[in-house]
């Protein structure tokens, strides 16, 4: 009942004339940016972190929460009319999807993307406001120690499952964790990587890596690939809308891409992708027509739609309740949140209630809003896709510039930004994860501080590490995480 009540007081917040406009306008980006190949939630919330810090708390994560929605719904626009994914959550939808465009059912298929977006997106928020509260009390129990071991998990976890490659995950997870400790040691006062910058003893500004690596850095991938062959756009051909067979077909893979999309998104791994993989396995194995597949059946925009936004919300729940990013745009989310002084957590229910709860029932809203958008609107969506990339991406590269010389006006900034953009170029090329990069970065410098603490209460002695269920627990798993992979290739190999 009091969970109830929270979310009644909720949607007083969300329900605000201003409030309702920053969900419109959150849901409009965040729509735009999905369908635009190469922009993300992570990047667009990077960009406006700069310029929100002056508006209330509030009204800025209920736009970024606009974002984070509408971009699942606008990737689907691009995979399923260009077979270009806007989104990596996107991909499987692309499958089917495409070809039901060219086979003239695109209206049928954005049709039930849209929907199965809203329907899983309602259902998985549903759950976060009830699955929330409760995992946000455990958190109370846990210890230093069990915070440490929860981190270590969520290191090794998203190093072995993004990317592909193991080495290239944790390559780019120790990028993170050494720019994390740039600066000035909180416990004994020592400079640490500053080399005589007076501008680094205060660490490197979360902001900078966020832009560098998703703006500049995907502004010269694309620059260095760029063709200018204007983008070939499938029309709408056929029906305008879902007929009652494609309703039929439809509304089981909903359900069955909600349940697979919240769980796993939940998961220290989180992500879309798994999710989205998983649903379109199951859809291909569980439809009546499997000769439909790889030629257009609707039950693979469906199932994986659902999925993908399903995942959306359940990556909310470690985030909100731990504290723990467990992908790229739950990392710029914690950044959002630490840029004004709040540390997600079971503390951020009691003390800072009016937010989360206005946060999770503007998810509700911004679903129905991106219901009404998307629907009517998907002409209008699709030529976005007709503005020039050059013109595009000069203007991303001057706010960038702009929103990187507002954080600190510092020169450093300027040239950090540069640097890490074209190591974040580099990774591009080499298909390195960049979620790593941003998780060890966030996460390392807390890492340390518990197990600081750890020891402490220890006094010195490593095993207090292992000390409790939990933390042994969480060890064990992150471990299993390294070993289990090479155990299985090796047992392939022999077999």
């Amino acid at each position: 009942m009091d969970t109830f009540n929270a979310l009644m007081s909720g949607f007083g917040v969300a329900l605000q004339p201003m409030n309702l406009f920053w969900a419109f306008l959150g849901s409009v980006l965040g729509t735009a940016i999905g369908v635009l190949p190469g922009i993300g939630p992570a990047l667009t919330i990077a960009l406006l972190l700069p310029v929100t810090v002056q508006i209330a708390p509030t009204a800025a994560f209920i736009m970024f929460a606009g974002v984070l929605y509408g971009a699942m719904y606008g990737g689907s626009t691009t995979s399923i009319l260009l077979n270009a994914p806007g989104e990596s959550g996107s991909m499987m939808t692309a499958l089917e999807g495409n070809k039901m465009a060219r086979a003239g059912r695109g209206a049928a298929a954005l049709a039930t993307a849209a929907i199965g977006s809203f329907v899983a997106g309602t259902i998985a928020t549903l759950a976060l406001s009830f699955v929330a509260p409760a995992i946000a009390e455990l958190a109370f129990v846990f210890g230093p120690a069990d915070y440490f071991a929860l981190m270590v998990l969520s290191f090794t976890s998203v190093s072995v499952v993004l990317g592909t490659s193991r080495v290239r995950g944790f390559i780019a997870l120790f990028l993170g964790l050494a720019m994390g400790v740039v600066g000035i040691d909180g416990q004994t006062g020592q400079a640490r990587l500053a080399f005589g910058s007076a501008d680094l003893l205060d660490g490197i500004e979360l902001t900078v890596v966020l832009v560098s690596l998703f703006a500049v850095g995907e502004i010269l991938y694309v620059a260095s690939r760029y063709s200018k062959a204007p983008p070939r756009i499938n029309p709408l051909a056929g029906g305008t809308w879902m007929t009652r067979q494609d309703w039929k077909r439809s509304w089981k893979p909903w359900v069955r891409g909600t349940a697979l999309g919240f769980p796993i998104g939940a998961l220290p791994t989180g992500g879309t992708e798994i999710p989205t993989f998983l649903s379109y396995t199951i859809e291909r194995k569980l439809c009546k027509h499997p000769e439909e597949f790889g030629k257009g059946a609707i039950e693979g925009v469906a199932g994986p739609e659902a999925a993908n936004n399903a995942a959306a919300a359940g990556v909310l729940v470690p985030l909100l309740t731990l504290g723990l990013p467990t992908s790229a745009t739950a990392a710029v989310l914690l950044a959002a949140f630490q840029s004004y002084g709040l540390q997600p957590g079971p503390f951020l229910f009691t003390n800072s209630g009016e937010l989360v709860w206005g946060l999770i029932a503007s998810l509700y809203i911004g679903n129905l809003m991106l219901l009404v958008l998307n629907l009517p609107l998907v002409g209008l969506w699709v030529r976005l896709l007709l503005i020039p990339r050059p013109y595009l991406y000069a203007g991303i590269l001057i706010f960038a510039m702009v929103g990187i010389w507002g954080v600190a006006t510092s020169w450093t900034d300027m040239a950090l930004m540069f640097g890490i953009g074209l190591m974040g170029y580099v990774m591009r090329v080499y298909d390195f994860p960049i979620a790593p990069v941003l998780i060890g970065l966030i996460l390392g410098p807390m890492a340390e501080t518990q197990l600081r603490r750890a020891l402490a209460v220890g006094e010195g002695n490593p095993m207090i590490l292992v000390s409790t269920p939990t933390s042994a627990t969480l060890l064990a798993l992150a471990a299993a995480a390294l070993v289990l992979p090479l155990l299985l290739r090796r047992l392939k190999r022999e077999a």
